[in-house]
């Protein structure tokens, strides 16, 4: 399938910004879809941001994260600014694939530590 890495993450203080990337590599496969999820300690992997056919956001970060892609590079990014603690997870990044028979497919990138503490 497709091999995301990712990279960015990091400890901040609350109120900084960081930025992450997540790097997808050449394949056969179409790329429909990517974006991010990621898991607090001890909760379940949400979804912080998609880009698709549409840009979404969960409500926690709207208004202070931004997805954005770069197709040329099958690069997507999330700037996060005004960082809280509850922000504190492992983030994943994902790419969303159809092959050449029309079966889709999830690829995950490795996960990268946000940490939100003074």
């Amino acid at each position: 399938q497709v091999q995301l890495v990712e990279s960015g993450g990091g400890l901040v203080q609350p109120g900084g910004s960081l930025r992450l990337s997540c790097a997808a590599s050449k394949t056969i496969f179409s790329i429909n879809a990517m974006g991010w999820y990621r898991q607090p300690p001890g909760k379940q992997r949400e979804l912080v941001a998609s880009s698709g056919g549409s840009t979404n956001y969960a409500d926690s970060v709207k208004g202070r994260f931004t997805i954005s892609r770069d197709n040329a590079k099958n690069t997507v990014y999330l700037q996060m600014n005004t960082l809280k603690p509850e922000d504190t997870a492992v983030y994943y990044c994902y790419a969303r694939t159809v092959s050449p028979t029309g079966a889709y497919f999830t690829s995950w990138g490795q996960g990268t530590q946000v940490t939100v503490s003074s």
